[in-house]
């Protein structure tokens, strides 16, 4: 397989791949898009090479995206991370590069803000966790970083959720603070 000149590009092998695993999930989960098809998301999706590199990024780091949503006034399709649990690939890592660099002993290879910008994706909202969570009910074992007000950023915390004993639970930790079991679910408008 070549390299592609640019990083952000998929060679042409693992565009087709991508596209047939996004497909696929599409197509057995319609209950989280009922009103959409395919055949649009891929035209969206093929005319966006560095959006298809992002999926490819959260496909890698086990996010299983799917569409969840149309912005039909901007004419756009959301994807979020919909693994059962926290997307693997992402997890033991701290909030942001300030919390990362607070930490004096055992810090992380790496922070949630900064693995979601160089995949070209933004962490959850509270607000779209919980609107994830009524679609499919998800890291019932694990958690995910969200998206902090600045106010409790600048305090030290910083925000996580996951869903226990049927209910969805927003809870706060430092931001310096990691866990196995802890990662971030994200979002892409394509």
């Amino acid at each position: 397989m070549t390299k592609s000149s640019n990083k952000k590009e998929l060679s042409l092998e693992q565009r087709e791949e991508l596209l047939r695993a996004l497909k696929e999930r599409f197509e057995k989960n319609m209950h989280r898009h009922k009103e959409l098809g395919w055949a649009k998301v891929q035209v969206k999706l093929e005319a966006s090479t560095e959006k298809l590199w992002s999926l490819h990024e959260i496909e890698k780091t086990g996010g299983e995206p799917d569409v969840v949503e149309h912005d039909e006034e901007k004419d756009e399709y959301i994807f979020y991370d919909c693994s059962a649990e926290s997307p693997k690939g992402r997890r033991s890592v701290c909030y942001d590069r300030e919390g990362l660099e607070s930490r004096k002993k055992y810090k992380p290879e790496n922070n949630a803000m900064d693995m979601a910008t160089s995949m070209g994706i933004e962490l959850l909202t509270e607000e779209q966790y919980r609107a994830l969570q009524e679609l499919e009910h998800v890291d019932k074992k694990t958690s995910s970083w969200v998206q902090t007000p600045s106010d409790i950023r600048e305090l030290g915390g910083a925000l996580f959720c996951d869903r226990r004993y049927g209910h969805v639970f927003v809870y706060h930790n430092g931001a310096s603070s990691y866990y196995s079991s802890r990662g971030f679910r994200g979002s892409l408008r394509v």
